[in-house]
């Protein structure tokens, strides 16, 4: 058995390299712009169906109608109304 010995500083620089290896080849997950319904919900946190209706038809958030009974919400408008609305503390 092989014993390497390595200073403080050479081990975390070992360490940052291994690190920035691995993140070049992990893949990074690309969301989608349009998202459906029932995700655009989860994202705002309501139950409502017609929450969502009134958000969409009162302009706060985009939304896409390829088909007639296919309807996409935007995710970046989501993101933008959630900011718009976020309070922040005294």
């Amino acid at each position: 058995m092989e014993v390497i010995c390595l200073e403080d500083k050479a081990f975390h620089a070992l360490l940052d390299e291994v690190v920035a290896r691995v993140q070049e080849q992990v893949p990074v997950a690309r969301l989608d712009k349009w998202i459906s319904g029932s995700e655009a919900m989860q994202m705002l946190r309501i139950t409502s169906k017609t929450t969502l209706l009134n958000m969409r038809n009162e302009g706060k958030i985009r939304y896409s109608q390829p088909q007639k009974k296919i309807i996409l919400y935007d995710r970046l408008s989501i993101e933008d109304y959630l900011e718009k609305n976020a309070r922040d503390t005294f």
